[in-house]
């Protein structure tokens, strides 16, 4: 299991600052929270930034997660 901190607006919708779900990769924690947290679909179709050990990613879907990793999930980081 890989324990992911929520951010703000994230964590409101989830109703929990911190889950756990079972995940190798990006793409599988995605879907993980989509499925075990319904209210973050529409914020996950949106788009969302995950840090991985203080790196952030966006669309690297098969990034690995080890379950001793730091991540974080929060709204996407856009702009320069």
């Amino acid at each position: 299991m890989v324990k992911v901190a929520l951010w703000g607006s994230l964590a409101e919708l989830a109703g929990e600052r911190e889950v756990e779900v079972e995940a190798g990769n990006l793409r599988e924690l995605l879907k993980a929270l989509e499925e075990g947290y319904p209210a973050l679909r529409p914020q996950l179709d949106r788009g969302v930034s995950v840090s991985i050990d203080s790196k952030i990613y966006n669309d690297s879907w098969f990034q690995p997660i080890e379950e001793d990793s730091e991540v974080v999930l929060l709204s996407r980081l856009e702009g320069g």
